[in-house]
């Protein structure tokens, strides 16, 4: 596990302490239907080029700050403007300049698009707290989960409040991890080495026949261009995750054209 993982997951254990779990649980089980993230995602399977889940991203430990007077609620119209199947928000406040504020903001002004919570999650109270502030899915990072029963009871738990489940991995030990868990639906594929934090797209490459042909899989970091996702499409990617390309670029509509093969 590198250093920074372990900063944010020590960050994260404290943030859980002050959690009212049963609270959040009511909260959960009354909240909105999330509606069905997978499906959204699945364009590929029908004959399109990979879908693009959208991230509203501001910084990361990795890069430092991209975007810190981003709008993000412009920039999440622009997403759904733009050909974007899915948007993913970033909540972790201290290590991302997230918040979960906004993630319930634009759930409850009905934005069209299902929503993915991104973030460390490590303890059931917070798939009951992204529930309850409108998450469509969450996000299941396997190298912050080395519990493989811990692993799975999590996906359960996502999986029995109506949640989509993305489940990260970022090597072949991660991969046979995930792939045992019951019910996996949907596997993210991370092109970042946690350790060096160098970004090649081909961990997707490497990967990809690994997973057998009935769960979705999503390639995360790293792509930039429409040669990516086409070189991504090549390797039978159904979707794509990018944050960084999108709230750096000087003309986010374009780039999000062209990420998401409206253009075409």
């Amino acid at each position: 596990m590198t250093n920074i993982l372990s900063q944010i997951l020590d960050q994260k254990r404290l943030e859980i302490a002050a959690l009212d779990a049963q609270a959040l649980r009511r909260a959960a089980e009354s909240g909105p239907t999330p509606r069905d993230f997978l499906a959204a995602i699945q364009r590929r399977r029908f004959g399109f080029r990979p879908s693009l889940i959208a991230e509203l991203k501001r910084a990361s430990p990795s890069r430092g700050i991209l975007a810190p007077h981003l709008d993000l609620f412009q920039v999440a119209d622009i997403y759904t403007q733009n050909g974007a199947a899915a948007i993913s928000v970033l909540t972790d406040e201290k290590f991302f300049m997230g918040k979960l504020e906004t993630l319930h903001q634009l759930r409850i002004t009905n934005h069209q698009l299902p929503l993915l919570r991104k973030d460390f999650i490590i303890d059931e109270s917070q798939i009951y707290e992204a529930r309850a502030n409108g998450a469509d899915a969450i996000l299941l990072i396997a190298a912050a989960l080395p519990d493989d029963k811990h692993f799975a009871d999590l996906h359960a738990c996502a999986l029995n409040l109506g949640l989509t489940a993305l489940v990260e991995v970022h090597d072949e030990a991660e991969t046979e991890r995930a792939l045992k868990i019951p019910d996996i639906q949907l596997i993210g594929i991370n092109n970042r080495n946690l350790a060096t934090f160098e970004v090649s797209l081909n961990t997707t490459e490497r990967l990809r026949p690994m997973i057998p042909a009935e769960i979705t899989v999503v390639a995360e970091s790293g792509i930039f261009t429409a040669a990516d996702v086409q070189r991504l499409e090549n390797a039978n990617i159904d979707a794509i995750l990018v944050g960084e390309a999108l709230v750096t670029s000087e003309d986010i509509s374009a780039k999000v054209r062209e990420l998401s093969g409206m253009e075409l």
